[in-house]
């Protein structure tokens, strides 16, 4: 399964609360949408430390890496590359 499919269907489950394939835009940010919030975030950290393996710095808790799941999943590639 690809990185993005898996941060779909963790969002998709854990956030949408859906397990009937909601259709989830990559590009869609998980904070205006209203997807995650503040608290939501800190479960997207500890999701990537587990599921791929990687250490996830607090000045690295940023928008630009947890905001879409693009976004999150070109933060995963880059730390495990």
């Amino acid at each position: 399964m690809s990185i993005e499919n898996q941060i779909k269907t963790y969002i998709v489950e854990n956030f949408l609360f859906s397990d009937n394939g909601y259709e989830l835009i990559e590009d869609a940010s998980f904070l205006e949408e209203g997807i995650v919030d503040s608290t939501g975030v800190l479960e997207l950290v500890m999701f990537v430390e587990e599921t791929f393996d990687v250490t996830v710095e607090d000045e690295e808790i940023v928008p630009e890496n947890f905001d879409s799941v693009g976004q999150l999943a070109a933060y995963v590639r880059r730390k495990t590359a």
